[in-house]
């Protein structure tokens, strides 16, 4: 009687656990606890920031004493030229535009990339931001600046924090450390970090520029960003970070090299 042939083919769930889960990759064990330092760092300072601009918010005083004079300086600026530019920058930004491009963006990068742990890490963050500022928002329900000098229709939405501002910062905050965590050149850190920079600033400017927020509530949106990255970078190093003599579960990533 002739024996069915074995069947070597990995299961489903092993097929989604390899795609989906496993990507480790190797780093001394100085290393590891620098970047657990870092990610304990942009938490707690981005805690204490939130929480003194929440308290300065609530008692309409302290850190909010630069609002209006920066709400003023930029209305001596407005022209139609840059009015224009500040109006696309707040669309690119804004929670039609951004949502689609970060979905384009992680379901190209899962589909494409060997494993799908960051751009699964990258939408968690984007997420996450959705949820805290819409919680938080509501809670403190501040008021935005005078709708009759908004430049691009009436928004009688929450102030506190800029929604705008925080997809914009964990987008490219987040994005920018899953790329550049595995790269071992710190020129593409330094220069990975300063074009988020640069993306932050103009959302940011955008939305202050428009007539929609106050400078605080950019502030608090950044803050926000520090913590939730400083989460991820903490989550993606117990995952992914391994050293020399450890457990791997599973296959080591592609970014153990030099590639992607």
């Amino acid at each position: 009687m002739a024996q069915k042939p074995v069947d070597n083919s990995p299961g489903k769930w092993r097929v989604f656990h390899d795609k989906f889960v496993v990507e480790e990759r190797y780093m001394s064990g100085q290393d590891r606890k620098n970047v657990y330092r870092i990610a304990v760092g942009l938490a707690v300072v981005g805690a204490v920031l939130f929480f003194s601009l929440l308290a300065s918010v609530l008692q309409q005083g302290g850190l909010t004493a630069g609002d209006e004079p920066v709400r003023a300086w930029l209305l001596t600026l407005r022209s139609e030229p840059l009015t224009l530019i500040m109006i696309f920058l707040a669309i690119v930004f804004g929670p039609v535009a951004l949502p689609i491009i970060v979905l384009v963006v992680t379901v190209a990068w899962g589909l494409l990339a060997k494993h799908a742990w960051r751009p699964m890490l990258l939408a968690g963050a984007m997420l996450t931001g959705v949820i805290v500022s819409q919680i938080i928002g509501r809670i403190i329900d501040r008021h935005r600046p005078p709708v009759d000098l908004m430049l691009f229709g009436a928004d009688f939405t929450f102030s506190f924090p800029s929604g705008h501002v925080l997809g914009a910062c964990d987008f490219l905050l987040v994005g920018t450390f899953l790329v550049v965590s595995r790269r071992r050149s710190r020129r593409a850190v330094v220069a990975g970090f300063l074009l988020a920079g640069v993306g932050i600033f103009l959302a940011a400017v955008s939305r202050l520029y428009l007539g929609y927020h106050w400078l605080t509530d950019a502030f608090a949106s950044l803050s926000l960003s520090f913590v939730i990255l400083g989460g991820v970078i903490a989550l993606d190093t117990w995952r992914t970070a391994r050293i020399r003599g450890e457990q791997v579960t599973g296959e080591l990533s592609k970014a153990d090299t030099s590639q992607d």
